[in-house]
């Protein structure tokens, strides 16, 4: 099963990519399957492979798009997936987890709203990738009050300390 058979009975959505050399050729795999699956893209970068290329020049403007909404979810992919992830989530609003595992992918939105995947192009190859994006796409946060609960005080620290 490809990330377009699973995805396609879902709404389009727009969603937000980011990759550093390290994860370039991932994000280009992806961005991609997503395009063949008919959600809207928007390419934060790399637009190119630098060996010297930072992270950060990517993946800030890419949370910052998902924090103020002007994507829906953002995908992004270092060599590790870790810097990307510390990137993302020194944007307030932002909710980015590095992910190994489909339980994750899908357990991080439904119960810790996750708007931001992390991956790393370097740890995982496009068929595990795919299956993590579509798991991903496919969970919605479910509101639940525990849940929301402790998104509160998350988002109260992130006032406090702006």
């Amino acid at each position: 099963m490809t990330l377009f058979d699973v995805v396609r009975g879902f709404p389009s959505m727009h969603i937000g990519l980011a990759a550093d050399h390290g994860g370039f050729e991932l994000k280009q795999q992806l961005a991609a399957m997503l395009r063949q699956a008919g959600h809207q893209i928007t390419d934060f970068g790399a637009h190119e492979l630098h060996a010297t290329d930072d992270y950060p020049d990517f993946v800030i403007p890419l949370a910052r798009a998902v924090a103020t909404g002007q994507v829906e979810r953002g995908i992004a992919v270092c060599g590790s997936g870790v810097g990307a992830s510390i990137a993302a989530n020194k944007v307030p609003g932002v909710r980015a987890a590095l992910i190994h595992d489909g339980f994750s992918a899908h357990q991080g939105v439904e119960d810790d709203n996750m708007n931001i995947l992390c991956l790393g192009g370097r740890v995982i190859g496009p068929l595990l990738a795919e299956e993590f994006v579509k798991t991903f796409l496919a969970a919605q946060f479910t509101g639940a009050e525990r849940h929301q609960r402790r998104l509160d005080k998350v988002a109260a620290v992130e006032k406090r300390d702006a």
